[in-house]
């Protein structure tokens, strides 16, 4: 997202904007080696450009300071947007997310906004104990499942912005691995390094 006084209205001109300035323009994050930070730096990676990273200390003094014009963009959660795009203090340029988001079904993904194979996306996984039988790992997953679809959680997919998958515990074991070997990647690929 953006400021709404800003020039850069889609993805296309940030890629042309960051490209013509290249290190100039700053995108925030909520901290080193936060969601928000790998999602800026995939883009960097993927879309060819040099943004520069601003940390801080939480999602609030970020958005307080893209509001001010302090910063120039900032990758972040749809919980943490939503009231300020609704309410045009912010304008939201796309989602990380490799499908549309319920929240915001006008918006393209970055991917379809021309950053082909891009996204970043935060999860959530339910673990228990090692050595839990697996009976009972199968009566967690049967209800996970079950939950997944109920009213309640139909009802914050949408007002959060979220994509809620119950699928087998080994299913989130791949998942899980693929994201750790992405991630690892671009971060020694970034050099980025939490202090």
């Amino acid at each position: 997202m953006v400021n709404p006084a800003s020039k850069i209205n889609s993805i296309a001109d940030l890629i042309t904007e960051a490209k013509a300035n290249p290190g100039k323009l700053n995108f925030g994050t909520f901290g080193t080696g936060t969601s928000a930070h790998l999602a800026g730096e995939l883009f960097n990676a993927m879309a060819k450009v040099n943004m520069t990273a601003v940390p801080y200390k939480g999602a609030a003094p970020a958005i307080s300071d893209l509001l001010g014009g302090q910063i120039d963009v900032m990758f972040t959660t749809v919980a943490s947007a939503a009231s300020l795009v609704a309410a045009g203090q912010l304008r939201a340029l796309a989602v990380t997310s490799a499908e549309r988001s319920a929240a915001f079904p006008q918006l393209p993904t970055v991917a379809e906004a021309g950053v082909a194979g891009y996204a970043a996306e935060s999860w959530y996984g339910l673990y228990a104990p090692a050595k839990t039988p697996a009976p009972v790992i199968a009566r967690l997953n049967q209800a996970i499942a079950k939950a997944v679809q109920s009213g309640a959680f139909k009802k914050l997919e949408a007002n959060e912005g979220l994509i809620m998958v119950g699928s087998a515990p080994e299913e989130l074991d791949r998942y899980v691995a693929r994201e750790e070997e992405r991630w690892r990647k671009l971060v020694k690929d970034a050099n980025i390094e939490v202090r």
